[in-house]
């Protein structure tokens, strides 16, 4: 019986609060408005938009970070991770070359279009390339691209990227 609390002489079903909660969220995503759920609901329009603000992760611009070849890769996705950016694609130099020598010709130009494709869905694109690799992004990305260049191409070897400069990029695009 975890789905029953007592609170002093209350008796409070979780499961009857979450169902709630899944019904405001489900009409607020079919584009109903605040009021217009508070009203379904019977509940106050300023408890909809105060439960909203409790589980809103971040506002702004979806955001991708795609880079390579990063010697810190971890402390570059760390950073991903903890400012909320949506998608993170971050490389080695040995797994930038891996990911060429494990596909034949016609799967590694299927995986790179697949992966540009995804890249659509998101308003800023952060680039962390060559000068060349930045180029390319710029010409296929309908969306903004953020270039970061940490080399002439073709770069040899892994570079390390500035962290904290990372996070001040993504924190202007909330």
């Amino acid at each position: 019986m975890d789905d029953i609390i007592r609170i002093g002489d209350k008796v409070i079903s979780k499961k009857r609060i979450e169902k709630t909660i899944d019904k405001i969220l489900k009409l607020r995503q079919e584009g109903l408005s605040q009021q217009e759920v508070a009203i379904s609901v019977n509940l106050d329009r300023s408890f909809i938009s105060r439960l909203e603000s409790m589980g809103e992760v971040r506002k702004g611009a979806k955001i991708a970070l795609v880079g390579f070849p990063i010697e810190n890769k971890e402390e570059i996705l760390k950073v991903a991770g903890e400012e909320g950016v949506d998608f993170a694609y971050v490389l080695t130099d040995s797994e930038r070359w891996g990911f060429v020598d494990e596909r034949n010709g016609a799967n590694l130009v299927n995986d790179i279009m697949q992966l540009i494709s995804s890249l659509k869905e998101y308003d800023i694109v952060v680039m962390i390339g060559s000068d060349m690799r930045i180029e390319i992004a710029e010409a296929l990305v309908p969306g903004e691209v953020i270039g970061i260049e940490i080399g002439k191409s073709p770069i040899k070897g892994d570079k390390y990227v500035e962290p904290e400069e990372i996070r001040k990029i993504i924190r202007r695009f909330r």
